[in-house]
């Protein structure tokens, strides 16, 4: 299956080590922890969502690279049991996230998949082409997190030092 991956250009699609900062679903010297969106559109809204970029403006200063990544059907997520506020939550969520997680890579996970906390609810449609670009029906969005080093995982580099839309600003979920 084919998932997407945002990354500073100046780095590899994917952390090596623990140095990686923390996020939703690991803590502090917790990883390396890969996260991956089902969509295109995703992989942008987690980076805009994170560097709270709500104006239009500020889209033609990032230059970013956006990773397709292959990654094997054998790969069995565990789904973490959250209420959708959590999942979906601001910065005060990450705590009960992190705990999930974390009791779940006990339990022998190396790998999660969770709803989408920075698409707003549908908001993975995409586009059709009908007599130009038209949104296409809702979809959730979806991501997930890989634990651990991953050599074996195989990138696409999709755009190099690109920036997003302007129409993902309206699909982003605040924090």
């Amino acid at each position: 299956m084919i998932w997407f991956r945002n990354a500073d250009r100046r780095w590899p699609f994917l952390w090596e080590d623990a140095s990686q900062p923390a996020a939703r679903w690991h803590g502090a010297g917790e990883g390396p922890a890969q996260y991956l969106a089902d969509t295109a559109d995703g992989a942008w809204a987690e980076f805009l969502r994170h560097e709270e970029i709500t104006d239009p403006v500020d889209l033609a200063g990032i230059e970013r690279d956006l990773w397709s990544v292959e990654v094997s059907d054998d790969e069995a997520p565990a789904v973490p049991e959250l209420p959708p506020e959590l999942l979906a939550g601001g910065l005060d969520s990450y705590p009960a996230c992190r705990a999930v997680a974390r009791k779940l890579r006990d339990g022998g996970a190396t790998a999660l998949e969770a709803p989408s906390a920075a698409l707003v609810n549908g908001g993975a449609r995409g586009e059709f082409v009908r007599a130009g670009l038209v949104e296409a029906d809702n979809r959730d969005g979806r991501v997930l997190v890989l634990y651990g080093v991953r050599p074996d995982l195989r990138g696409w580099l999709c755009t190099s030092e690109g920036h997003p839309s302007e129409r993902l600003l309206r699909l982003v979920r605040p924090f």
